[in-house]
């Protein structure tokens, strides 16, 4: 298939998500009206912060799918949408967890109800106490109603035990990963780079790249085998997609990211190139500015020259190719149908091309 024709398929599944979340979101605001205006508000809330997402995680489990011959598309784009709802309950509570108020330049659900809080004449501490129970709810209704809509997949009991399974793994995984960088932050030497790339694998690659694969060939029927390489070819490609992320949060730009390039730096985020950059000697003469949280533009760009020439970003570069390059070799496996293949490498070139 060419690019124009995967193009195309990627929309068509998007269209195919999309209409499966309107009907949720649709269903839970006319049950909340029930309970008061205010609770369908928080779920309008909920569904704002979930609209307009590249709806990557549903892609990966409807490609992994149709690739293995699947032909319920419904049934896949239940299963596909309960990843996104569980995308959408992680990043609410991460951003409780980071103390948060704004994703991608717009308020979020806490910084959306501190400032409800704000404009009602509430002080500062009960605004943003406000904000923060907010998001706390919204995300718990996300998190739960994700395990719901696989249940409405309509799937047979013993599949919809298998993705059960599954999805409870991304989130034990993904759990286990934030616990990690909690520490992570309050640690007093910056961790090893083989520790920072297990964190990243369980917070984001477990529920980002293995379980929706192989979610979708257990719903296609796809053999134990065919399901345990996807796993590992998820793995390996979330672990390289995290480090070049990792990366665009310092380097990239900010029109693309939809972030500013300064807040991983002025957050102290602990990265594979952070990790690399304390074990040379030009990282003294920077190491104080990293994490203060009053670091100017003019700091962070000399923390970025330091980066760029103790090395640090050229290692991080060439260990995302590393990985990637190790997922591709995951699917010459032979038991990998060609139409797999065909599927996954565009989502290795894209990796890869996020670096270029």
């Amino acid at each position: 298939m060419d690019g124009s024709g995967l193009l195309d398929l990627s929309r068509e599944r998007q269209v195919q998500v999309d209409a499966v979340l309107a009907r949720f979101f649709s269903l839970s605001k006319n049950r909340a009206a029930a309970f008061g205006p205010q609770y369908v508000a928080l779920w309008e809330t909920l569904e704002k912060n979930t609209v307009g997402g590249k709806r990557f995680r549903p892609r990966m489990v409807m490609c992994a799918y149709q690739a293995m011959g699947g032909t319920d598309l419904e049934a896949a784009a239940n299963v596909g949408a309960a990843f996104e709802l569980l995308h959408t309950a992680l990043i609410v509570h991460d951003d409780v967890i980071d103390h948060d108020f704004i994703r991608r330049g717009v308020p979020n659900i806490a910084g959306t109800y501190r400032e409800l809080a704000t404009a009602g004449g509430s002080s500062a501490r009960v605004a943003e106490h406000s904000g923060i129970s907010a998001a706390v709810i919204a995300g718990d209704l996300a998190l739960f109603n994700s395990y719901r809509l696989i249940d409405r997949s309509g799937v047979s009991d013993q599949t919809r035990t298998r993705l059960i399974e599954v999805m409870d793994e991304a989130l034990f995984a993904s759990a286990a990963g934030e616990l990690i960088d909690v520490d992570f932050q309050i640690a007093d030497e910056v961790p090893r780079v083989d520790d920072i790339l297990t964190m990243e694998r369980f917070k984001t690659a477990v529920y980002s790249f293995e379980c929706p694969l192989q979610a979708g060939a257990i719903l296609a029927g796809a053999s134990e085998d065919v399901v345990t390489t996807l796993g590992d070819f998820g793995r390996e490609i979330g672990i390289a997609y995290q480090i070049v992320d990792d990366l665009l949060g310092v380097f990239g730009l900010e029109e693309e990211t939809g972030k500013t390039t300064s807040g991983d730096l002025r957050e102290g985020k602990r990265t594979v190139m952070i990790a690399y950059a304390t074990s040379t000697r030009e990282w003294a003469a920077v190491e104080h500015l990293l994490g203060d949280p009053e670091l100017t533009e003019e700091q962070a760009q000399m923390l970025r020259d330091v980066l760029i020439g103790c090395g640090a970003r050229s290692f991080a570069e060439g260990l995302a190719r590393y990985y990637a390059n190790r997922a591709l070799a995951r699917l010459a496996e032979p038991h990998i149908p060609p139409a797999l293949r065909a599927e996954l490498h565009p989502v290795a070139d894209s990796v890869l091309g996020r670096v270029k």
